[in-house]
C-alpha cells in the first residue's frame, strides 16, 4: 500500500509533539503539562491510525468488488485492528 503524503505529514507532527514532550521533561515541567502533551500525541496517534485502516480498507473493498469477491471479511478484518490498537 502506498502511503499519502497527508498521513506521512500527520507522522512527521506527532514525532514534532513527542519531541517537544522530551524538552519539557528535560526542562523540568510540570507533569500535568507533560501528560497533557502524551495525551495529545497518543490521540493524534489514534486518528491517524483510523486514517491508515481506513484507507487501506477502501482499497481492498475496491480490489474485492472488481475481483467479484465479498467484502464483509475485510471491514471485520479492519475493525479488529482498530479494536487491538486501543
Amino acid at each position: 500500500m502506498e502511503y499519502d503524503k497527508s498521513v506521512i505529514n500527520r507522522l512527521k507532527r506527532i514525532e514534532g509533539q513527542i519531541k517537544g514532550v522530551l524538552g519539557m521533561m528535560e526542562q523540568g515541567k510540570d507533569c500535568r503539562d507533560i501528560v497533557t502533551q502524551l495525551s495529545a500525541a497518543r490521540n493524534a496517534i489514534d486518528r491517524t491510525m483510523g486514517v491508515i485502516v481506513s484507507a487501506n480498507l477502501e482499497q481492498c473493498v475496491r480490489e474485492n468488488i472488481e475481483k467479484g469477491e465479498g467484502t464483509e471479511h475485510l471491514v471485520k478484518e479492519a475493525v479488529n485492528l482498530l479494536i487491538k490498537s486501543r
